[in-house]
C-alpha cells in the first residue's frame, strides 16, 4: 500500500473531441496544441502540481498514443515521483473484463483499485480539455469547511450563454439546492466547470451502486451527482471568478487562442508564481527578418517571419514566407505559408503547407452573408496546393488541388 495521500487527482482525458472535427482525427482532445507552446492537458496538469497535488491518474481511452508519448513519465510537470507521480489509466486495466469507459463515472469506477492504492481522503476529478489556472488547494479547504460530500467548481456565465451550460441553484450559504442540465429557459447562471472534489469514502459507495444501476449512462452530471443530492448528501458550489474556457469547439479554440493577445483577458501564461509547464522542443529562437511586418503575435520557437503576421499565433518551426500574409490566425508546429499565400480567421495543423497565392479562409466584413462565415481549418500534414482556396467554415483534411 502506497503512503496515505490527502488528496489525488483523476483527470478525465478520454474524449474524442469530435467537435473540433480533423484536429482530433490522430489524437485526443486533450493533447490539442494551445497558445504557441502549450497542449491543453497542461493546464490542469500544472494546476495540480502548483496546488500541490502530486499523484495523477490521466483516463485516457480516444487515440491515446501521442498524449501518452507527450506525457511521459511526467517529468516536466514535476509529476515523476517515487510515490504517486503521472500515471497513464487507459480502459484495459480494470476490475474485471475489459470494455470501454462507458461515461465519466464509470472511468473513475474502473480505476477504484488505482484509488484505493492510495487511500486518500478526498479525489479531485477534473476535466482534461479546459483552458485555466485554479488552485484546487484553496478549493478542498472550503470542501472541507464545509463538510461537504461532493464540492463542484462553479462560474458565473452570461445569461445568453447559460443554457449551454449545466447550471446550479443555491442557497445563501452556496449549498447546492437544484441543477439544471443544459436547460432552455435557465434559472441559473451558476455553470458547472466540471471540476469536482468528493469525498472518497462517499463517492466510492456511490460509484459502486451507480455501476449496479442498469438504467444509468454512468455520469457524474447526469447519474451520480443527482444521486447524491437525492440522498440528502451536502453538495457545494464554489465559486470561480478566474479566466475559464471550454475549448470543445472549433470557435472556442480559435477565440482561447487569440485570448492570449488580448490584454483584457486575464489568462497571464508567463506568471512565475504559477507556472504552466509543458513539454516544449528545443528549438533556437525565433527569427523575424527586416522586411517582415508583425504586430500583435506570438511567435514560437524555431519559427521564421519574412511576410506579414497580424494578431495570430505561431507554434514552433512555422515558416511564413515574404509576401504570405496571416492575419486572425492560429499555425501549429512546422506548417510552411508560401509566397503570396494569404491565411486568415484560420486554424492550420501541424506540417501543412500552404502553397504560393493559395487562399485559407475569409474576414468576415468580406462576406456578403455572415451564417456562411466562420473558422477554416487545414488538416494536419495537408498541402493547399498553388492557388487553391479554402473556404470559410471549411474543414480540409486532404489536399486542395489548385487553380
Amino acid at each position: 500500500m502506497a503512503r496515505k495521500m490527502e488528496c489525488i487527482a483523476m483527470l478525465l482525458a478520454g474524449g474524442q473531441g469530435s467537435r473540433l472535427g480533423i484536429l482530433t482525427k490522430n489524437i485526443a482532445k486533450p493533447a490539442v496544441p494551445y497558445g504557441g507552446k502549450y497542449r491543453i492537458i497542461d493546464f490542469p496538469l500544472s494546476n495540480c502540481v502548483n496546488s500541490g497535488i502530486s499523484t495523477v491518474g490521466v483516463l485516457t481511452q480516444y487515440q491515446p498514443l501521442e498524449l501518452n508519448d507527450y506525457i511521459g513519465n511526467g517529468q516536466p510537470w514535476d509529476l515523476d515521483r517515487a510515490n504517486g507521480g503521472v500515471h497513464i489509466l487507459s480502459p484495459y486495466q480494470q476490475i474485471k473484463g475489459s470494455e470501454w469507459y462507458k461515461g465519466t463515472a464509470n472511468a473513475i469506477y474502473q480505476n477504484i483499485n488505482f484509488i484505493d492504492r492510495y487511500n486518500p481522503e478526498y479525489v479531485a476529478v477534473l476535466s482534461g480539455d479546459h483552458i485555466y489556472k485554479m488552485d484546487y488547494s484553496k478549493m478542498l479547504a472550503y470542501h472541507k469547511e464545509k463538510d461537504a460530500a461532493c464540492t463542484i467548481a462553479m462560474l458565473e456565465v452570461p445569461w445568453e450563454e447559460a443554457s449551454r451550460f449545466g447550471l446550479m441553484l443555491t442557497d445563501d450559504d452556496n449549498r447546492i439546492t437544484e441543477f439544471e442540465e443544459k436547460p432552455k429557459n435557465p434559472r441559473s447562471n451558476k455553470a458547472s466547470m466540471g471540476v469536482y472534489i468528493f469525498t472518497w469514502s462517499k463517492l466510492r459507495q456511490y460509484l459502486i451502486d451507480d455501476e449496479a444501476n442498469p438504467d444509468s449512462s454512468n455520469d457524474f452530471g447526469k447519474d451520480v451527482i443527482p444521486a447524491m443530492h437525492a440522498a440528502g448528501e451536502r453538495l457545494y458550489a464554489y465559486l470561480f471568478d478566474g479566466y475559464w474556457k471550454d475549448v470543445g469547439t472549433i470557435d472556442s479554440l480559435w477565440e482561447a487562442n487569440l485570448d492570449l493577445l488580448n490584454p483584457k483577458v486575464d489568462l497571464d501564461l508567463s506568471d512565475p508564481t504559477w507556472k504552466i509547464y509543458s513539454k516544449t522542443p528545443v528549438a533556437p529562437p525565433h527569427y523575424v527578418a527586416d522586411c517582415a511586418k508583425v504586430q500583435n503575435a506570438m511567435i514560437g520557437e524555431g519559427s521564421q517571419v519574412y511576410g506579414t503576421l497580424d494578431f495570430s499565433i505561431l507554434f514552433s518551426n512555422v515558416t511564413v514566407e515574404e509576401g504570405a500574409v496571416v492575419r486572425d490566425s492560429i499555425i501549429m508546429p512546422g506548417t510552411v505559408i508560401k509566397s503570396g499565400a494569404v491565411v486568415q480567421y484560420a486554424i492550420v495543423a501541424e506540417n501543412a503547407v500552404i502553397e504560393e497565392d493559395a487562399v485559407v479562409g475569409e474576414r468576415p466584413e468580406a462576406m456578403d452573408n455572415l451564417e456562411d462565415w466562420g473558422v477554416a481549418v487545414v488538416g494536419s500534414g495537408v498541402c493547399v496546393q498553388k492557388g487553391a482556396r479554402v473556404a470559410p467554415k471549411a474543414m480540409v483534411d486532404e489536399d486542395v488541388k489548385g487553380a
